[in-house]
């Protein structure tokens, strides 16, 4: 928007100079400054035309070298003089897409190559009776031909200079101004600000175009006409104080056209003040936006909204959730919240396919939605997770009848393609109350309630019931048992590939720590990894963690197997612990595992107590050859300053962006954002979580140098590591051990 701000600012600037009779130069300025917007990777170039000689000779631009406008000065006009001077010879657009190639760049090839340039499109600049003035161009740095609408954009700017240069010689001044000005794609007006009620004396073709009006039906009204019902009134009273102090003024607003059809008008009006000083005229601007405005208004939804199902998403439910807590609270009433999962979902998706499973999430949200009260709002949450939030209850009966409800009208099963399926749900409830001051808390508990709903068999529901206690009591229970597991060695390191992006190629390992525990089994990582942070048993299990990974990998390369550097996650704590460096050094010195081969995985929460202490650490781990990675970036508070200091080799992007990247335009333009920005940076990225052949393709155009997940390998024990291809094509995973 900003860009279109600036292009019509441009071209009016260009307007008025020709109209106020300003110095060609200026004039000529602007019109390049206008392209640059347009086309921000030329140079622009006037070449004036010399009747007498019939020549060409360049005028003085600040972007050409003295020898360059030297050697382009009275150039004989004819064919096969370069772009410009077959352009003026044949008064049509010539187009040079390789001047290293062009053979009518023979004469001029040395000057054209030694300035940086190998594309030129010439345009001759014409009178209305074919008068050659002169030729624009514009050159460009790499081999390219133009498009229609670079075309279109030539032919209007030479519209433009030849305006400009029959202005400076002082022929057909007014009939050429209003050739140019008709040359606009914008509607444009001229009022007298003078006489009564600002009447209109003119108005180009585009602008009867926009508004449907004829000219006749234009002339000596006022510009009042075009407003309408929706029309905002504040943005109106702001234009007619600008216009009565003799003030520039832009808006945005609804206009009518003639047949009564809206549209989004950006309007620009500047004075036009004489010789003496006085306002005269008044021009105005116009541009139809409505395109822009409703692809804004689509942005907007699919901001708020699951693109699957048209539901509010995550983002919109929390936000309503924010002001039903606020007003309930306020009025001294309690919100309840369902939060629903469908059971056996994974499977019908598995079995018959993503497809029939989106068809069948779209089937339940339309079938909830006719379930639902008028005031209640129905969200996807996330995948096969949905959520209700009812504003107001007056009691728990509100809340169990609804499930109840939506229960049974699960019950009967949904026609997907012709088919019927059946498809169940458990439901977890809670409301607010004294004990909840945010509103975000209330979501929580249904979504502890859901997963007491599917201890009990699924297909119900359950209140909150309160599992503080319970949840303590199993912490403090699984605190205890870290102890136990490390001193009795029940921890296993699995190693997961990171390979090239563009050729498959392992470049890498990541080693995960794995817990097994003697009577839970497998205990995710996602539960007993902050226990040990908080607990400060992090410290233990992370030097744990270090020294088995550079042990074991120390000893697959002294059996001959491939030198494959290991990443080894530091906690904030290990990092920022006394003695960390040396205990770095010691255990690659112990293991016999190459510093180079070895790279640790920080995340930003090491700069929290000193970046500097952190950087000066990090230049000095990378002095003794042991490479750093920034993990997780862009989760935290992403210091871009800190980012710019850190001495790192590479940048993880979190998998929380990979799975919304081929569906949210916001997640990928952060992605793009981060790889480019590292890329300038010199550093590697990254890309984890990588799952579906359509990630690993996205991620490897937007330009992510390294690739890991499931779609290449699951984590494997060392002994499977060893036997791993050299290459990984995509494959089918497995689930997470």
């Amino acid at each position: 928007m900003n860009t279109e701000l600036s292009q019509m600012a441009a071209q009016q600037r260009i307007h008025e100079l020709i109209a106020q009779l300003a110095p060609l130069a200026t004039t000529l300025d602007a019109i390049a400054d206008w392209l640059g917007i347009l086309l921000p990777d030329a140079t622009v170039a006037f070449m004036r035309y010399d009747s007498r000689r019939c020549t060409l000779s360049l005028l003085p631009n600040r972007h050409f070298s003295p020898a360059y406008i030297a050697r382009l000065q009275e150039v004989t006009v004819g064919p096969g003089v370069a772009s410009f001077g077959s352009a003026a010879f044949e008064k049509r657009l010539v187009v040079s897409e390789d001047i290293e190639r062009d053979p009518r760049w023979e004469r001029f090839r040395d000057a054209a190559l030694a300035e940086g340039f190998r594309a030129c499109w010439s345009s001759p600049v014409i009178t209305a009776d074919g008068q050659l003035l002169g030729t624009f161009g514009t050159y460009y740095r790499t081999p390219r031909k133009p498009t229609p609408a670079s075309e279109r954009l030539l032919r209007q700017a030479a519209a433009l200079i030849a305006l400009a240069l029959v202005r400076d010689r002082q022929e057909h001044r007014l009939h050429l101004l209003e050739r140019g000005v008709e040359a606009s794609p914008n509607g444009v007006v001229m009022a007298e600000a003078v006489g009564p009620d600002y009447p209109i004396v003119y108005a180009n073709r585009a602008f009867c175009t926009l508004s449907g009006y004829p000219l006749e039906e234009v002339l000596g009204r006022n510009c009042r006409f075009l407003q309408g019902p929706d029309t905002d009134p504040v943005e109106v009273a702001r234009i007619r104080a600008a216009v009565a102090c003799h003030r520039e003024v832009e808006a945005t607003l609804i206009n009518y056209r003639k047949d009564g059809t809206p549209f989004w008008n950006r309007l620009s009006i500047s004075p036009v003040f004489d010789a003496a000083g006085r306002c005269s005229h008044f021009i105005g601007i116009q541009q139809d936006i409505t395109e822009q405005r409703q692809q804004a208004e689509r942005l907007r939804y699919q901001a708020s909204h699951d693109l699957l199902t048209g539901l509010p998403n995550r983002g919109a439910f929390d936000d309503r959730l924010a002001e039903a807590f606020a007003t309930a609270k306020a009025q001294g009433r309690r919100l309840a919240v369902l939060h629903l999962d469908l059971d056996g979902f994974k499977s019908i998706n598995d079995g018959l396919g993503p497809h029939i499973g989106n068809r069948l999430l779209v089937a339940v949200a339309r079938r909830l939605e006719t379930l639902l009260d008028p005031d209640h709002t129905l969200a996807r949450l996330v995948s096969d997770e949905f959520a209700v939030l009812l504003p107001s209850i007056d009691g728990c009966a509100d809340a169990t009848a609804l499930a109840e409800r939506l229960l049974k009208g699960l019950a009967t099963p949904l026609e997907v393609e012709g088919q019927p399926l059946h498809i169940s749900t458990s439901i977890g409830i809670a409301c607010s109350g004294d004990d909840t001051d945010h509103p975000h808390e209330v979501l929580q508990r249904a979504d502890l309630a859901l997963e007491e709903a599917k201890r009990q068999g699924r297909n119900t529901w359950q209140w909150y019931r309160g599992r503080q206690v319970e949840q303590t009591l199993g912490n403090v229970l699984l605190r205890n048992d870290l102890h136990t597991a490390l001193r009795d060695g029940q921890f296993e390191l699995l190693y997961q590939p990171v390979v090239e992006a563009l050729s498959g190629r392992v470049s890498g390992v990541e080693a995960l720590v794995r817990w097994r525990h003697p009577q839970r089994g497998l205990v995710s990582p996602a539960e007993f990894i902050p226990l040990a942070e908080h607990s400060g048993q992090i410290i233990p299990l992370g030097r744990w963690v270090l020294r088995q990974a550079c042990r074991e990998m120390a000893e697959l390369h002294a059996r001959g197997g491939r030198a494959l550097p290991v990443a080894v996650n530091i906690s904030s704590l290990q990092f920022r612990r006394d003695g960390f460096l040396d205990e770095v050094l010691g255990t690659l010195a112990e293991t016999g595992l190459p510093p180079s081969l070895l790279e640790l995985e920080v995340t930003e929460s090491v700069l929290l107590d000193g970046a500097e202490l952190a950087i000066a650490l990090i230049d000095t781990l990378r002095g003794h050859g042991v490479r750093v990675a920034l993990d997780d970036f862009g989760t935290g508070f992403s210091s871009l300053s800190y980012l710019r200091d850190l001495p790192i080799d590479k940048v993880k992007l979190d998998r929380s962006f990979i799975c919304d990247t081929l569906h949210s335009p916001r997640s990928a333009a952060i992605v793009q954002g981060i790889i480019t920005m590292a890329h300038h940076m010199e550093l590697e990225v990254v890309a984890e979580g990588i799952e579906t052949v359509e990630q690993q393709r996205e991620l490897s155009r937007r330009g992510a140098d390294l690739l890991q997940g499931y779609l290449f390998s699951r984590p494997l024990p060392l002994e499977d590591l060893a036997a791993l291809p050299e290459r990984l094509p995509a494959a089918p995973s497995g689930p997470d051990p």
